[in-house]
């Protein structure tokens, strides 16, 4: 999937339409993402195509959160709000399958 593919479809996910400020979530996720499945190897620069979709919904799910980062509870007018975490919860990363390697 190509970066304008995923701006489409995270302009689907979020009321925004400015393609610089959805552009910096999409780089907010995608490092998120290579963090997680190459914890010890930074020349990996671009997110594999599996999971492109999963880039667009963390990076839907830190724009739905700007302004409230890291809330943990919020009541108002019968509508509760709590994350499960002050990042991206474990719950999203968690079909992210790290790459080893091997030390020689």
């Amino acid at each position: 999937m190509t970066d304008n593919e995923k701006l489409v479809l995270l302009k689907g996910m979020v009321d925004e339409t400015d393609d610089d400020k959805l552009s910096v979530y999409l780089n907010l996720a995608k490092n998120k993402i290579l963090n997680r499945a190459y914890p010890y190897d930074d020349s990996i620069t671009e997110v594999p195509n599996r999971y492109a979709t999963l880039q667009c919904e963390i990076a839907a799910y830190l724009w739905n959160k700007r302004g409230a980062e890291g809330q943990t509870s919020h009541s108002e007018n019968d509508i509760s709000r709590h994350y499960e975490s002050a990042d991206v919860p474990e719950s999203m990363l968690k079909g992210i399958t790290p790459h080893v390697g091997v030390i020689k």
